[in-house]
């Protein structure tokens, strides 16, 4: 089927070789289009007219499966397991420009430019909150919510009308959520995924002050995301 997503992922791994060893073992039934190193070396391993085993189980806007109908690049970093470095400016500039060129080749919207942990946010949390959306979306690469003030943490909300609106909202973006109910352990998870993502000062799966602003300033930004691509 047409490819419609973009799928970014850290290795997870103590080096590149490791996880390009991994990725290329048929025993380990996991891949990847791309790998990127720390000092910008580009690696494919899988054409993109071919299916790669990155997702895994996941959910996006309404669409499972996401193997079959998105690209995945797995961006070398070990992870939150192994101490979690920054990325390198050169390694963020290469999966840029990466980026740019496989949206030149495919009709992906910006809203379906997602990390791993946003279409599987039960199970995955890469590439993670040092990941540097905020200058991707800058460049052409995804979304970000410019201007979203910044208002602090304080109380998370837990009125029924307000945890709707949360819902509706992290829906709209195009998690999987329940349309009604408390702030329970799966709603917290969910939004630690969205603020790895779009608020990465406070990953705290509360829906305080600040992450309220920037999900409803994001749920903005994709309404009309779908007709408007990258191309």
């Amino acid at each position: 089927m047409p490819i419609d997503t973009l799928v970014l992922h850290y290795t997870g791994m103590l080096t590149a070789r490791d996880a390009i060893d991994r990725l290329r073992d048929p025993a380990a039934k996991v891949s990847s289009h791309y790998v990127v190193e720390e000092d910008g070396t580009v690696w494919r391993l899988v054409n993109e007219r071919r299916r790669a085993y990155h997702a895994g189980v996941s959910y996006w806007h309404g669409n499972t499966g996401l193997n079959d109908r998105s690209i995945g690049i797995e961006i070398v970093n070990p992870g939150h397991a192994y101490g979690y470095p920054d990325f390198p400016v050169l390694q963020l500039s290469v999966v840029c420009d990466l980026c740019l060129e496989i949206l030149s080749r495919h009709a992906i919207a910006p809203r379906d430019i997602v990390a791993h942990s946003d279409i599987a946010p039960d199970r995955k949390e890469d590439p993670g909150e040092k990941f540097d959306w905020e200058g991707l979306a800058r460049n052409g690469v995804g979304l970000w919510p410019e201007g979203a003030p910044d208002l602090g943490t304080g109380d998370a909300v837990r009125d029924t009308a307000s945890l709707r609106d949360v819902r509706r909202a992290l829906a709209a973006i195009g998690y999987r959520v329940a349309p009604e109910g408390p702030l329970d352990p799966a709603l917290a998870t969910v939004l630690r995924a969205f603020q790895r993502h779009w608020r990465p000062e406070a990953v705290t799966g509360q829906a305080d002050a600040g992450t309220l602003a920037r999900l409803l300033a994001v749920a903005r930004l994709c309404a009309p995301a779908r007709a408007d691509t990258n191309r």
